[in-house]
């Protein structure tokens, strides 16, 4: 495959050893919390409190064993009063309905702070890729794609790379769509998923730009505080495509790697990695493990590490209590989705730890989408500098919405990013009013 399937590190001890984690309970939580700072009507939360639609499809896929396999699919639609549905497919073996709710809903609210004309959704298949061949994985794809039928469109629903995908996935997703629906206009159709290879209707910068987006924001944090980057240290817990990004975006700005973890272990350079040569070994080897300019150390033992900016890039449910009370660090710029609990959040800021939130640290990836489809619609290509302008200014845009929010209720910046999202899906309900 042209690219390496970004599988991310498996949640190996749980940030916490507490009661099942309910990601879209905590994420319903922030809701409620964000929709009183904010004053959004009983009415609106009403409807954003779930999906509009749930789908589940099991789809029979004959392997090169000779047996056919059943596989379990998903795609949650929340909300799509701004526009088109939008969000990622991830194939993954912990994938669950709870997990895609939440990760759909916080889609809606990626795209209503950065002000795109879309709404949210996730979808996935329960499954380890990584024990598949590339061609079963293709198989996969087409049948699963297949399944869904009428369910995405570059008008309805727009899906793009997530943990586990690539580019390649989206181009055998596009033409598998193009083959069973059916087209006359052969741009536009290319919308009809992101994150595309760039021969096949793809964008410069979509591949970096979730991790564009955590530096940009680190960025602005950085200005804010008056911290100087230049020599200063991250630890980056995951490096699939978000983390290894993120640092070697950071190193170009003189931020030195020193700490770093996946599904296979942690290793620790005091010195620093150089993130071009260990993305390189990653892509190689599929992981970490093994690389020889590291010392191994254990998941504990990483969250102690003291560093200046702490990048969660794995999975949800990463920074609970313990891990919160053991990380020495100024700010946690959350590349991932849902890494800190509630209750470890908490205890970050009450040490002074600054957190950025998902929903607005990580939007970078879903902007570049964006812009994807807009090329596609229009039937043009930008270049990089383009890409990388536009998405600077939008990000900049939305940090400093949130941080003005904060600032006027009072509040941390999580529930701002939320209550800023919230702001204008109210607003367009109002004008639109519910119907019938």
């Amino acid at each position: 495959m042209s690219d390496t399937l970004h599988v991310p590190p498996a949640q190996d001890s749980a940030a916490s050893t507490e009661e099942e984690y309910e990601f879209f309970k905590v994420v319903q939580g922030y809701l409620r919390h964000a929709a009183k700072l904010v004053d959004v009507p009983d009415d609106v939360l009403t409807i954003l409190s779930q999906p509009k639609q749930e789908i589940i499809i099991h789809f029979p896929v004959r392997l090169e064993d000779g047996k056919v396999h059943l596989f379990k699919g998903y795609r949650v639609q929340h909300n799509n009063i701004l526009g088109p549905y939008k969000g990622g497919i991830r194939y993954h073996q912990n994938v669950s309905l709870d997990d895609l709710k939440a990760l759909a809903s916080m889609m809606t609210w990626k795209c209503a702070l950065m002000g795109l004309p879309l709404g949210g959704a996730k979808g996935g298949i329960k499954f380890d890729p990584r024990q598949y061949s590339e061609r079963a994985l293709e198989k996969i794809t087409r049948r699963f794609f297949h399944a869904l039928g009428s369910n995405i469109g570059p008008m309805y629903d727009i899906p793009a790379p997530d943990m586990g995908t690539n580019a390649d996935t989206m181009a055998w997703a596009m033409d598998t769509f193009v083959n069973t629906v059916g087209t006359r206009s052969m741009s536009s159709v290319r919308g009809v998923v992101t994150g595309k290879p760039i021969m096949s209707g793809g964008t410069e910068g979509r591949v970096k730009a979730t991790g564009q987006g955590v530096v940009h924001c680190i960025r602005y944090w950085a200005e804010d505080n008056d911290f100087d980057l230049e020599g200063s240290h991250c630890t980056i817990q995951g490096f699939g495509n978000v983390g290894s990004y993120t640092a070697m975006l950071l190193s170009k700005m003189g931020v030195s790697t020193i700490a770093t973890g996946d599904h296979t272990g942690y290793l620790y350079n005091p010195e620093g990695f150089n993130p071009h040569k260990l993305m390189e070994y990653v892509r190689k080897n599929g992981a970490i493990a093994g690389y020889p300019a590291g010392e191994a150390i254990s998941r504990e033992d990483f969250f102690k590490i003291k560093t200046d900016i702490m990048v969660p890039a794995a999975l949800e449910n990463q920074i609970g209590v313990i891990e919160a009370q053991n990380i020495d660090a100024k700010l946690v710029a959350e590349g991932a989705n849902g890494p800190c609990t509630p209750e470890g959040e908490k205890i970050l800021l009450d040490r002074g730890i600054e957190v950025i939130p998902d929903v607005l640290a990580n939007s970078g990836g879903v902007t570049v989408s964006y812009y994807e489809w807009v090329q596609n619609n229009r039937s043009e290509h930008w270049t990089l500098e383009e890409v990388d302008a536009r998405l600077e200014t939008a990000m900049r845009k939305a940090y400093r919405k949130t941080k003005e929010l904060a600032r006027q209720c009072n509040t941390d910046l999580r529930h701002a990013s939320y209550g800023a999202a919230l702001k204008r899906l109210a607003a367009v309900y109002r004008e639109r009013r519910i119907w019938p």
